[in-house]
C-alpha cells in the first residue's frame, strides 16, 4: 500500500483489470446547470431547477447566490428552489469566484438587474489563460462602463439599450453571459458568432421560459428581451463529457455498458471517433445507449473544436484510450493553449505520448502500469482515472478536488459496473 498522508485533497487508489458492465445513469450537466442557476438572479420570481448534479461547483454557485442575497439555492434530492427576490448585492467576493470560472456568468445578470457589477477575475482549471476579453468587449459595446482594478472587473452602465455584437472568436461563456445580460434589455439585440454548445440552447430554453424571445440563425441569436421576467420550472440536460467518459470507460475495459440518461444527438461526434477506434455504439431507447468493444483499438487522428465537432472535454479522455491503441494517434487542441498536463501523468504510467505545442503524438503500448499520479485539472483527473481502471496493479491520484468539480459520484458509479475505486480522505499526517 502507498503513502496517502500529506494530500491537499482526497484521494483514488484504483485496482486496475476490471471490465465494466451494467447500466449507469447519466447526472445533470454541470455546464448547463451553472448558468441557469445565475439567470435566477433576473427575476424576483420562484425558479425551480431540476436533474442538479451533486457538484462542487453546483454548491459553490448556491453559496454566492446565498451570499448575495438569494433564498433557498440548497440543492436538495437533485432539485434547487431559488428565489433571489432580495438580492441586493452586485459584488462577487473573490473567496467564492476564485474556486470556479463559471462566476464570471454572474456579470450579465448583475449588471441586468442593478446596473453595476463588481465580479472578481474567476478561477477554476488550470488550462490556460481562458481570457474573459470577448466577454468585456461584448458588454462595451452593449454601453457599459467597463475597468479591471485590484482583481475586480467593474462594470457600469447608465441605461441599458439593444445592441449587435459579433465575438471574435466563438466562447461559450462569452454567449451565455451575453444571453442573460441582453434578455433583460428591452427590444431586438443581435448576437453573431455565437456558440451553439447544448448547454447554450439548454440556457436559451431557459430564457425563453422567463419571457424573452430568442431565435437561432445558425450562429447568430436574435433576442427580444423583456424588463420583466418570470420564474421557471426547468429539467436540466443530461451531462455528455460525463456520458462520453463512461463510454470511453466501457471500450477501454472491455466492458459493455447502458448508458440512461442520454441524448444521443449531443454524442455524435464522441460516438464517431469511438466507433472509428474499435467501439460498438448502439441506441436502445429514446435516452439510452449501450457501449461495448467491437474489435481491437485502433489508432485516431483527433481535432478538437467547438460544438457540433470534437468536445476538448474529451480529449484526455480519448488520450487515455489511444495510449493502448495498436498504432500511432494524433491529437491536436484547437481550443485551448495548455491542455496537455495530464500527458505528463499518463508517461508515469507507461504511456509514449510526445507533445509538439498543440499537438500530442500518442505511440501505443501494450499495457500502462499503476503508480501515482497527481490530478492538474476536470478532465485530466478523468482520464488518469480511465488508465488506471485498465492499468497493471495499484494507481494512485493525488488532488482529484478538480474530479469533484465536474463527476458526481464516480467512484460509486464506476463500482457498481465492476470496478474497484476507493476514495481516501484528504489527511494532514
Amino acid at each position: 500500500m502507498m503513502n496517502t498522508t500529506l494530500y491537499s485533497s482526497d484521494t483514488f487508489l484504483i485496482e486496475g483489470g476490471a471490465h465494466l458492465k451494467g447500466q449507469v445513469k447519466i447526472s445533470g450537466a454541470k455546464n448547463a446547470c451553472l448558468p441557469i442557476i445565475f439567470s435566477t438572479i433576473l427575476t424576483k420570481e420562484t425558479c425551480l431547477i431540476e436533474d442538479v448534479p451533486d457538484l462542487l461547483d453546483v454548491k459553490n454557485a448556491c453559496e454566492l447566490l446565498h451570499i448575495l442575497g438569494a433564498e433557498g439555492c440548497k440543492p436538495t434530492e437533485g432539485k434547487i428552489l431559488i428565489n433571489a427576490s432580495d438580492v441586493k448585492s452586485y459584488e462577487t467576493p473573490e473567496e467564492i469566484v476564485r474556486k470556479m470560472r463559471a462566476s464570471v456568468l454572474s456579470m450579465g445578470p448583475l449588471l441586468a438587474r442593478f446596473g453595476k457589477a463588481r465580479v472578481a477575475l474567476p478561477g477554476g482549471c488550470s488550462i490556460g489563460a481562458r481570457p474573459i476579453d470577448q466577454h468585456l468587449k461584448f458588454f462595451v459595446s452593449a454601453g457599459a462602463q467597463v475597468s479591471v482594478r485590484s482583481g475586480y472587473v467593474n462594470l457600469e452602465i447608465e441605461k441599458k439599450k439593444p445592441t449587435e455584437f459579433e465575438f471574435e472568436l466563438i466562447t461559450v461563456t462569452g454567449t451565455e453571459n451575453a444571453l442573460l445580460y441582453l434578455s433583460n434589455v428591452k427590444g431586438i439585440s443581435i448576437l453573431k458568432n455565437i456558440a451553439i454548445e447544448p448547454e447554450v440552447i439548454d440556457l436559451i430554453d431557459v430564457l425563453r421560459k422567463m419571457g424573452a424571445n430568442i431565435e437561432l440563425e445558425g450562429r447568430t441569436a436574435i433576442i427580444e428581451g423583456s424588463e420583466e421576467l418570470r420564474g421557471f420550472e426547468h429539467r436540466v440536460i443530461p451531462d455528455r463529457i460525463e456520458a462520453g467518459t463512461l463510454m470511453v470507460a466501457a471500450v477501454l475495459t472491455e466492458g459493455e455498458v447502458e448508458l440512461l440518461n442520454v441524448i444521443p444527438k449531443h454524442l455524435e461526434a464522441v460516438i464517431e471517433k469511438l466507433e472509428r477506434a474499435g467501439g460498438e455504439v448502439q441506441q436502445i431507447g429514446e435516452d439510452r445507449i449501450r457501449v461495448r468493444r467491437r474489435e481491437e483499438l485502433k489508432p485516431l487522428e483527433i481535432v478538437t473544436a467547438e460544438y457540433p465537432g470534437f468536445p476538448t472535454d474529451m480529449q484526455a479522455q480519448f488520450m487515455a484510450m489511444l495510449s493502448v491503441a495498436k498504432g500511432n494517434s494524433m491529437v491536436y487542441e484547437s481550443i485551448f493553449e495548455n491542455r496537455f498536463q495530464h500527458a505528463y501523468e499518463l508517461r508515469k504510467m507507461g504511456a509514449s505520448i510526445e507533445i509538439r505545442g498543440k499537438s500530442a503524438f500518442i505511440k501505443g503500448v501494450k499495457r500502462l502500469k499503476g503508480t501515482e499520479v497527481i490530478s492538474t485539472d476536470l478532465r485530466a483527473s478523468a482520464s488518469l482515472v480511465l488508465a488506471g481502471l485498465i492499468a497493471e496493479g495499484t494507481t494512485v491520484i493525488r488532488d482529484i478536488y478538480h474530479l469533484d468539480r465536474g463527476y458526481e459520484k464516480l467512484e460509486e458509479k464506476l463500482n457498481k459496473l465492476g470496478a474497484y475505486v476507493e476514495r481516501l480522505p484528504a489527511t494532514v499526517s
